[in-house]
Order: structure tokens, then sequence, then C-alpha cells
């Protein structure tokens, strides 16, 4: 049975994509059969991994209006044990034709269950917004992990995120919870990087990622050639932190599943 984790932050320019690409990529060299869920609009999950979003025939959009079966929309073999569910603009629709549907919040779980047992891991990208999107993502998720840039405004906006989830939890799936919160984008050549660390392990405790992401060249390229970080440059230190992400997530996956 698959444990399904969303990349959500509603904050933008956090990492959130890069880090489902990659994360996903990098749990998959590790024997993990992964699918990974492209929620976000913008579609650069999708384009990360090569596939072209605006050839697409099914997409997420047609799973969340009840249109396709999963079946019909995941994109297998992407890369040895990792299937993509793409994502494009035609999603930007799905928030107001939501609107008035039925059992609307549910409807991203209710299309994950028939493949449930085919994976390891289920990654959803969310949108960096608060809305029915990430509303679906949320409610279908066992877990989150939170990306945060080590930026001056790290922290800003995070509570409204803390909100939603307690909102969730309370009222649509009430075994929602952090699995962790990952720094992003670090410079280490300014002091402002070390404090906003600290600022960010003194909110979130144990719940911090010993594995932080440097900025990195290679890593911003990638997503312009359609690879992940792991196969455009194997040798970089981007690849060589988000392979150490993939098994400090696992290793704690393992650890919080002993202890439900």
């Amino acid at each position: 049975m698959a444990k399904i984790i969303s990349i959500c932050n509603q904050k933008g320019g956090t990492g959130k994509t890069t880090t489902a690409v990659n994360l996903s990529a990098a749990m998959a060299e590790l024997g993990n059969m992964i699918l990974v869920v492209d929620a976000d609009p913008q579609g650069n999950a999708t384009s990360g991994f090569g596939i072209n979003k605006n050839e697409l025939k099914k997409s997420v959009y047609d799973l969340i209006l009840n249109k396709s079966q999963i079946s019909d929309v995941i994109v297998r073999g992407v890369y040895p044990s990792l299937d993509v569910v793409p994502c494009n603009i035609h999603l930007t629709g799905a928030e107001i034709e939501l609107v008035g549907a039925l059992s609307r919040e549910t409807r991203l779980k209710k299309s994950l269950m028939s493949v449930m047992n085919e994976y390891d891991y289920i990654l959803i990208d969310s949108p960096p917004s608060l809305g029915l999107l990430t509303l679906n993502a949320l409610v279908a998720s066992d877990s989150i992990i939170i990306p945060i840039q080590c930026e001056f405004y790290a922290l800003e906006g995070v509570s409204q995120l803390m909100h939603t989830i307690a909102l969730i939890k309370d009222g649509l799936n009430p075994g929602l919870h952090i699995e962790g919160v990952l720094l992003t984008m670090a410079d280490y050549r300014t002091n402002l990087t070390t404090e906003v660390i600290n600022e960010i392990k003194g909110y979130f405790k144990e719940k911090v990622y010993e594995t932080i992401i440097p900025r990195n060249v290679r890593l911003s390229e990638a997503p312009s050639h359609g690879k992940p970080i792991t196969i455009y440059d194997c040798s970089s230190i981007g690849s060589k932190k988000y392979k150490e992400l993939a098994a400090e997530v696992l290793k704690t996956s393992i650890k919080t599943l002993n202890t439900l």
C-alpha cells in the first residue's frame, strides 16, 4: 500500500517542484516504485520529467473532474520504477469547475485508491496556493513535506499553511501530519542562511531534515533538459543532496509507520 506525500507550500519559489521531481527520482533509484502526481497547473513537474505537456491527451484535470480513470492518465515508465500523472494548463479551470461539485475535496483521493497497491510512494506536487487543488492533495495525503527557502521571509505564510493543515485534520483527514521540513536554496556565503536555518529549526524542531539543499547551477539547469538532477548530472552537489534526502525521507517514513 502506497504512502502518499504532498510537497506543499503555498508560497511560490521555495523549491517545491524541484523537490518533487528530484526526490521522487532519487527514491526510485533506491528501489522504490514511485508515482508522481503533478497537481500544479503550471505543469513544471511534468516538463521536468521530459513529458511534453502541450501534447497530453489526458491529464490530472481529467481525474479531478471524473472524466477519466487514473489508469488511462498515468504515463508509465518515464524512468525505471517511476510513473507520472501529468498536468498542463487545462487544470487551471478545475478550481472554478469544482466549486459546485459534489465531494469536490476528495476527487484526487478517490482516483488514487485504485493504484495504491502498485506503488511504494506517491508524491504530489501541489500548487503554490491554498485553493481546491491543494485541498485535494492534502485530503489525499498521509503526510506533507514543506520546502522552505533560506531567505529573509522564510516563515511568511507558514502559519496560514499550518492553520489549513489543522482544519483538514479536524474535518477531512485526521491522519494528516508533517513528514518533514526541507530547507532549500541555501547559500552558506551569507550570514542570513545560517540565521534562517536556526529560525526554521527553532519553529519546527525535529521535523527539519538534516539534509539541506544548496543553491546549485546544475540543479537549476536540469528542468530545461527535462531530466531529474540524478540523471542530468549525477555527480553534482544537487544530485548528492537529493540522494541524501531520499535516504532520510525513507528512514524517517519507516520510523513513522512503526510508531503508528
